[in-house]
């Protein structure tokens, strides 16, 4: 049994989707779907660049939609892969919303839509350089909790991602993670600091959220194909009235994506396909789980691969 997972902001490079954009027709037309929603060319700026405008979170949203979409297109519509062996589809923050398009839950172009607004949303709730977000490794959440408790000073330091075994982000103001990356320094705990444009996932989000809950229940969603494992539940959802609750509350929640692969072991899936851009969730898989099996799909021999292994 298998599930697909669709990577989240940090994947994003110039060029991605290139092969895919020459090579097929179909992506051509989603490429260009999106620069009409958006009224701007966001394929020049995926293709081209440059690399600044792309790490605009406003932009890297859609930008990673439009490419997991289009992968996800190929690989069932040009190469006819067969999704019934499939039980769940997963996403990494933003990625929840390409598992939305394709488990048909949500239309492509509301999504490319809804992204740009989160993506605008998420930059305008805390002022530039306010805010801030740190890896922590080698460390069991639970004992980063503990720590939290222990923090003395008043600034803002949440739990942001939990991604895999020993790797947890952390999200705030400015004065909240310095304060906690030396507390972290001093029981020689590995950390490394993050160039984000905002402090993405803990509290000083809700002024986002609040932001996106209107488009978010104006926008119609219909029940998925396959279950979505919930980023903030780490449990599936299927209903679209839930769906649409949690997204609004994802935006300043913990991602709970280890929860979520152990969720998804536990409920018999044994490979892990990765549709996007980069290779970022296989990495959090193998970590969280040596068994698991894992394929990421970044290229046509990807694809050629994974279809030749799952003949066997």
């Amino acid at each position: 049994m298998a599930a697909l997972l669709f990577p989240g902001q940090g994947s994003q490079l110039v060029g991605m989707g290139l092969e895919f954009y020459t090579n097929f027709g179909l992506v051509k037309k989603i490429f260009k779907q999106a620069d009409e929603k958006l009224n701007y060319p966001i394929t020049k700026l995926i293709l081209e660049g440059p690399k600044e405008a792309l790490q605009l979170t406003k932009n890297t949203q859609p930008a990673i939609l439009i490419v997991s979409h289009s992968i996800f297109r190929v690989l069932k519509d040009e190469y006819g892969f067969d999704l019934s062996s499939f039980k769940f589809f997963a996403g990494h923050s933003l990625g929840e919303y390409s598992a939305l398009v394709c488990s048909n839950s949500l239309n492509y172009e509301d999504a490319i839509y809804l992204l740009h607004e989160r993506g605008k949303a998420m930059q305008e709730a805390v002022p530039v350089g306010s805010g801030s977000m740190m890896a922590v490794l080698g460390i069991k959440i639970d004992d980063i909790t503990q720590l939290l408790k222990t923090k003395k000073d008043k600034g803002i330091c949440e739990i942001a991602n939990d991604n895999a075994n020993g790797q947890v982000i952390v999200s705030g103001d400015k004065e909240g993670i310095e304060s906690f990356q030396i507390l972290l320094k001093e029981k020689k705990i590995k950390t490394i600091p993050l160039k984000v444009s905002a402090p993405f996932h803990c509290s000083l989000m809700k002024p986002a959220a609040n932001a996106m809950e209107e488009k978010i229940n104006s926008t119609q969603f219909r029940n998925p194909s396959l279950k979505i494992i919930s980023n903030v539940t780490a449990s599936p959802v299927s209903n679209s009235e839930d769906i649409k609750r949690l997204l609004i509350e994802q935006i300043f929640s913990t991602v709970k994506w280890r929860e979520s692969i152990i969720k998804m072991q536990k409920e018999g899936v044994k490979t892990f396909i990765e549709i996007g851009p980069g290779k970022v969730l296989t990495g959090m898989v193998k970590r969280t789980s040596k068994e698991a099996n894992c394929f990421s799909i970044n290229s046509i021999a990807d694809i050629k691969k994974l279809k030749d292994e799952f003949k066997k």
